[in-house]
């Protein structure tokens, strides 16, 4: 997005740092360095000032085809039938399109090359030399400076050569100094005031010396992450410590345990000062903060106060406890962050619910949420309504006197102010009830609606658009919560339809759409309940069965989305499918790959590039494969340097250069290497042409005319991380200047032995806090976020 302000402040420095070389002066410091030096103090600043190397695993007995999530299984309740050869339009595939790049790249030639110019300089390539700071990155860059990493089965982070990373922010790393050093043995409980576990999404906040969210500042700021989930095998001190509290009756130790597992969930937010060069964890901020599963939170927008999320805990309705499996993220231009609850479901477990309508029995089975779920941790043992309310029942008088309703409070956006540490974070409910993924932002223009994507991962799930009531005012940037009222309070929520002639349409979900009126039915397994929507609050909080009315393209696990800042063209991740889900019988353009164990990526643009616009033209940018696949499966053409499998993150940088994170649990491909990182030069929609894809099932063969962006080699695909033993890689972001990138390295160890606490799998990171670096004999793996950089100080990727 153009912002006159930035771009006049560009000028500025390189008028002066012209005047600067005239008067033989250098020029070699940061905007945000040198007005710390001259700025008062902000409150930040009064406050703080021979390894054993397991063996790798064997992934051989993994059956293929049937891939679940690397750490979790996938919820299925998609009983819509909906099918782009059912009830989408007659394709036309006619339309043959072999289009070639337009003037995008053009348009954004001036401010790229005005980028180049700035005060010291830029390197496109790892070299020895020292690259002079710059406060600007390269814009719309061509090519990618670093050599391609190979796969691999190693229990440390591989990079390209030249570059290095650090263990910035590890599971149990305190976020404050009074606080012992985390033993690491399972005897720790204060996860209130640590670093959680499995880190996930996560974004970087640029802070000025006034405190200030200030996305130009590259060397201090506050980095808010998700804890996703918990890696069981490490958390607790034996590996049946809570199974004998439970056994023998002992709630104080079992308390202990339940409560370490509640608080290892949620969000941190921790200030974060790159000086000398390396980044480190300010202990004691005033910014420093957990949210976890006990925080309180307000209910916002037109599900809040409903009946129907009125608890015993709750019983107004206006608010709620804890955020809960935040997957992937998103942020805002007024300096907030979105936490998405993705797996919230899988907590409870279902006793008696014989008192429940049957509108609110079909959003119960809709959502999954019957029996004990997947991730039932029984918590509910424990006595007090801040653990009973994981138990799902009718038995009392009324919703007030029991937990009916509990479920119905979560599913939704989670917006967190880092900047006001004393604030409750808000639940967006306009953003609807689902598995969310994440929550992305289009660029914001002044005058034109916000405009937020999220994909619901689960299979055979949809893709949804937030668009808001109020259009985007620049003088709410810095406005915190308060912003966030005004455009996430009120707005409309779509949901995706991929024709398979390569255009699409945005259906609204609201109250007025006459496709939702009357009386409609959820079966499953024979048993019906029928359903309607009274209200548009009823709408969201069922926000799946609308989408199910309304016609919406069954997708192979929307996971992260991104748009590209360059050109708007939004990417999303299709991780996988499996035997069931996508059989050839049920592909189409958009899946047009039966089973799908390897995934793909989709890309659309918006009609007349407005994110608010309820049209769009789609196609497939990157099909994930084993290099050695056949090229009626292997479409886009991958090679050793570049074949993946399940794309789960996905990244484009404010140059315009996308990353892609995978989350591969079984394909063959993870035989061959670790989970990996992957960069490219993405182009633009409709830069390929029109292939026929031809797989089959075991029972059925499919032949399915779809749209496909350039291969891999024309968009400089390249492998450029591999993650230790037995982790996800996931999380990305990076600062301002692009020269530091933070991810995340969730579970190292997943899939190891409970009575060696995964050790036999990886003992990462090591003590020495070198991501790079093997760890040491014993010690339990953790999540953690790193911090990349180029050992020469220039950008990442360049």
């Amino acid at each position: 997005m153009f912002n006159p302000i930035h771009h006049m402040r560009l000028i500025t420095d390189i008028v002066l740092c012209i005047f600067l070389s005239r008067q033989n002066l250098i020029c070699n410091r940061s905007a945000s360095s040198r007005s710390q030096d001259c700025a008062t103090l902000s409150l930040g600043d009064l406050v703080s000032t021979s390894s054993l190397t397991p063996k790798p695993i064997c992934y051989e007995h993994l059956i293929q085809g049937e891939i679940e999530m690397g750490h979790h299984p996938v919820e299925d309740s998609n009983r819509s039938n909906n099918r782009a050869f059912d009830d989408i339009i007659q394709a036309r595939f006619s339309r043959r399109r072999l289009l070639t790049g337009t003037a995008s790249a053009a348009t954004v030639g001036v401010l790229g090359s005005m980028a180049l110019v700035g005060c010291g300089g830029s390197s496109n390539s790892s070299s020895d030399a020292i690259v002079e700071p710059s406060d600007q990155a390269t814009m719309n860059p061509q090519s990618l400076g670093f050599e391609a990493v190979p796969g691999g089965i190693e229990d440390r982070v591989i990079l390209p050569p030249g570059y290095k990373a650090d263990v910035l922010f590890a599971k149990g790393d305190p976020l404050f100094s009074g606080l012992p050093s985390f033993k690491n043995d399972g005897t720790d409980i204060d996860y209130d005031s640590r670093s959680g576990d499995e880190h996930d999404g996560m974004h970087f906040f640029g802070m000025n010396s006034a405190g200030q969210f200030d996305p130009d500042v590259s060397d201090r700021g506050i980095l808010v992450l998700n804890h996703e989930n918990l890696e069981d095998n490490t958390l607790h001190e034996t590996p049946t410590s809570k199974a004998d509290a439970i056994s023998n009756g002992n709630l104080l130790e079992l308390k202990k345990i339940v409560d370490r597992e509640m608080n290892g969930h949620g969000v941190s937010c921790v200030e974060i000062r790159k000086q000398n060069g390396k980044w480190s964890v300010v202990l004691d901020s005033p910014y420093n903060r957990r949210l976890t599963i006990f925080t309180e939170m307000d209910m916002r927008g037109p599900v809040a106060g409903e009946d129907f999320v009125k608890t015993k805990l709750t019983p107004t309705g206006a608010n709620r406890y804890g955020t809960m499996n935040n997957c992937a993220n998103g942020h805002t231009p007024w300096g907030t962050y979105l936490a998405a609850e993705e797996n919230w479901y899988a907590y409870y477990t279902v006793g008696d619910i014989a008192g429940l309508s049957d509108k609110h029995r079909a959003w119960m089975e809709r959502y999954g949420i019957r029996g004990n779920g997947w991730n039932y941790r029984q918590w509910n043992l424990i006595p007090g309504d801040q653990y009973e309310r994981f138990r799902v029942e009718t038995t009392g008088g009324s919703a007030t006197t029991d937990f009916r309703n509990e479920p119905n409070l979560h599913g939704y956006i989670t917006e967190v102010d880092p900047f006001r540490p004393t604030q409750k974070p808000r639940i967006r409910t306009t953003f609807g009830r689902l598995s969310h993924e994440g929550a992305w932002l289009a660029p914001v223009k002044e005058g034109k609606p916000v405009v937020f994507y999220s994909g619901d991962d689960a299979r055979r799930e949809y893709m949804y658009k937030f668009v808001s009531k109020h259009n985007w005012n620049e003088a709410d940037r810095n406005g915190g919560l308060a912003a966030g009222d005004r455009y996430m309070d009120e707005g409309k929520l779509y949901v995706a339809v991929f024709n398979d002639d390569g255009t699409g349409v945005w259906k609204e979900l609201s109250h007025d759409n006459i496709e939702l009126s009357g009386t409609h039915t959820y079966t499953r397994n024979d048993n019906s309940w029928d359903y309607t929507f009274d209200t548009e609050a009823e709408v969201l909080a069922s926000a799946r069965l609308a989408a199910d009315v309304v016609g919406a393209t069954p997708m192979d696990r929307p996971e992260w989305a991104t748009v590209n800042p360059q050109n708007g063209d939004v990417y999303l991740a299709l991780t996988n499918g499996n035997t069931s889900n996508r059989p050839a019988s049920s592909t189409d353009g958009a899946n047009p790959r039966a089973i799908n164990q390897n995934g793909h990526i989709i890309r659309w643009r918006e009609a007349g590039g407005d994110h608010a616009s309820t049209t769009f033209d789609w196609d497939i940018f990157l099909f994930g494969s084993d290099a050695d696949a056949s090229s009626d499966y292997n479409v886009s053409g991958l090679t050793a340097d570049n074949e993946f499998s399940s794309p789960d993150g996905l990244f484009i940088d404010p140059r315009g250069v996308l990353w892609i994170q995978t989350d591969d649990g079984s394909s063959g491909i993870r035989s061959k290497t670790n989970n990996q990182m992957l960069v490219a030069i993405p182009g633009e929609y409709g830069d390929g042409e029109s292939v026929t894809v031809t797989t089959a099932d075991s029972d059925n063969q499919a032949s399915i005319e779809t749209f496909v962006g350039q291969p891999a080699e024309a968009v400089k695909l390249k492998r450029f991380l591999v993650g230790p033993n037995g982790c996800e890689i996931t999380g990305i972001s990076m600062t301002a200047d692009a020269r530091s990138m933070f991810i995340n390295i969730q579970h190292p160890g997943e899939g190891g032995s409970k009575d060696s606490f995964n050790t036999n799998v990886s003992v990462w990171p090591a003590g020495s806090r070198d991501a790079t670096a093997f760890g040491e004999g014993g010690n339990r793996p953790r999540s953690a976020t790193i911090v990349i950089y180029r050992e020469d100080g220039g950008e990442i990727a360049l």
